[in-house]
This record gives C-alpha cells, structure tokens and sequence, in this order.
C-alpha cells in the first residue's frame, strides 16, 4: 500500500512539472503584446535599425549579445543587469569582458517603448527581437520572435564564466556546452554561422595563426598576423573580421572559410576538422537556403532557453538596473 502511494505521489509530481513547463512554454506567443502595446515591434525595429545604420557592426553584437544572455539562466535580460552590491553581473565574465557590446542600444530601444508603453515590455523580449531585426537588416533570415518573457532580478558572472562556449573549446566541448541548454549539433553548426558577421580581438586567435598547424591555411594566418603581433599583451584589443571576405553582410561564406581552412576562431575550425559536424558545414556551404532556415529555426529554438514567464521576474525599467 505504501508503495502504490508512493508512486502515485511520484507520478503526481512529475505530472505537475510537466504541466508547469508546458504553461510556461504556451505563455510565449508572437502575438503577446497586440492589445498592449500593438506598436511595440515597430518601434523596436526603427531604434535598432537607426543604431545599425550609424555602425554596420552592431548587427552582429546585438545577435551575439541575445545569444550570451540566453545560454545564462535563460533568456532574461540577466546580461544587461550591472553590478550591485547583491550579485556581481554578467558584463566582466571573461566571455563578455571589454567584448559584449550592444548594451546601449538594447538601452535605447527599451527608452523608446516605454515612451509609448510604460512597464509593458520587458527587456528580454526586446533583446530577442533585436537580434532578429538585426539579421534581417544586412541580409540575413528573418523569424517569428515568441515574446511573453519577462526579466531577471539577478545575474550570475560565475554562471557566465561556466556556461558560455569558449574561443579554444574542442568539438566534443561545444556539442556538450549546446546540449546543455537543448540545442544539438545542427543548431550549434548553424548558430555558429552568425561569426558571418563582426569581428574579434587578437588575443582570442594569436594561438591559432602562429601555430602553424595543418588545421589553418598559411596565407591567411599571415594576412591575420600583420594586425595581430605574437608577443602576448601586444595589439590584444586589435580587430579583424570573422568572415575576411564579406564581413559585413550575412550570407554562408563563413562555412565556405572553414572548408578553405581559414576560420579565425579555433572554435570555428573544430567545426569542420574531421569531425561530426563536417557533413553540416558542407551542406551550409553547398545550400545557403538551407542555412538560412535553420539558421533562423536554431534562433527561434534558442530564444526558448528558460524563459521567466507569467509571474515570473519582473519589466525592468531600465534594463541595466533593478526597479
């Protein structure tokens, strides 16, 4: 008897998560905020379209900026609390540190709709559909962004600093880092592909262009080496673009690099070096449809990390403090 009623408990229990999760998920919907604030997207895409404007690279922190928010604690907006005397935040992990940018024009957007809608919108909600409106502005997919999230009352630079995909990670490392937050190999491959866009800083590919390995084309690495010296702390902070070809403009050339040995993160090359995922990186330098589609999907998918829903979190104000 006491077993039956202790699996009935059990099933119970298990059923009750399920639902919770299952209410949780159906509390995201396109359509959130139509009889709220019915002219909230527009007003976040003409913000993040004049910020683009004024600087083409922006495109790319805005996605990358959605993409370290989601993978800590979920799609919150956590990435842009700063520091308080409670909790230290996201913005000095290591993988965010003097290179997440964006945070201003998240800012920005956010001002504007509360002009039109006070406390309505949440910052997380606008973040995701800023990375959208920034692939479609310089030629990349578009998709429908599920809203309803609400925001995070705390960050975590430890969680940041554990969770995040590092610049040196081998292949099995990444599978498992996206694993973990429910994204497989095809979405890491087609993520991935946002390195179509903006650029990095010496330090995260000085390893890689001197090392003269057999993983790197020798002219490129030579092209990478006139900006970036070998000697450590020298020309750290200097640029160079992730796609050398069409740096500015999303589209598949950034698969096209790795099958031509001339990707410029370590942690873009794994992708095709052998290994599980080279069979993804051909079918994406072969098919840019097919990239675009899943690339968007894997967004879509990625956007759906644990989001704070219903009573959840809060609408900050501010998106860079606590109400």
């Amino acid at each position: 008897m006491d077993s039956h009623n202790s699996l009935s408990t059990i099933t119970l229990i298990l059923f009750v998560l399920f639902l919770s999760n299952t209410l949780s998920n159906a509390q995201l919907s396109p359509s959130f905020y139509e009889g709220t604030c019915p002219n909230a997207l527009a007003t976040i895409r003409t913000s993040i379209r004049q910020s683009i404007s004024r600087e083409r690279r922006m495109a790319a922190s805005l996605i990358r900026l959605h993409f370290h928010d989601c993978f800590v604690q979920g799609c919150d907006a956590s990435i842009l609390l700063e520091d308080t005397s409670s909790f230290t935040g996201e913005q000095n992990a290591n993988p965010n540190r003097d290179s997440a940018r964006g945070y201003g024009v998240i800012e920005a957007a956010k001002s504007e709709v509360e002009r039109i809608c006070p406390g309505v919108v949440s910052c997380a909600d606008i973040l995701a559909v800023a990375a959208r409106d920034a692939s479609t502005y310089v030629g990349g997919p578009s998709w429908t962004v599920q809203l309803g999230r609400r925001d995070s009352t705390t960050a975590s630079q430890s969680e940041a600093d554990s969770d995040l995909p590092r610049f040196r990670d081998d292949l099995p490392t990444l599978i498992t880092t996206f694993d973990r937050k429910g994204l497989n190999a095809r979405d890491m491959v087609a993520l991935s592909g946002a390195h179509t866009l903006g650029q990095a800083q010496c330090f995260t590919f000085r390893e890689r262009i001197y090392s003269n390995g057999t993983d790197i084309d020798a002219g490129f690495a030579s092209t990478r080496r006139r900006r970036c010296p070998a000697t450590n702390n020298d020309g750290d902070r200097n640029l160079a673009p992730l796609d050398l070809v069409t740096p500015n403009s999303f589209d598949n050339n950034y698969y096209r690099n790795l099958i031509q040995r001339r990707g410029l993160l370590q942690s873009d090359q794994v992708l095709f070096s052998g290994g599980s995922t080279n069979s993804i990186v051909s079918e994406y330098s072969d098919n840019p449809s097919r990239f675009s589609n899943d690339f968007a999907a894997a967004m879509v998918k990625m956007g759906n990390i644990s989001p704070l829903t219903g009573q959840e979190g809060v609408i900050r104000r501010i998106c860079s403090a606590l109400n």
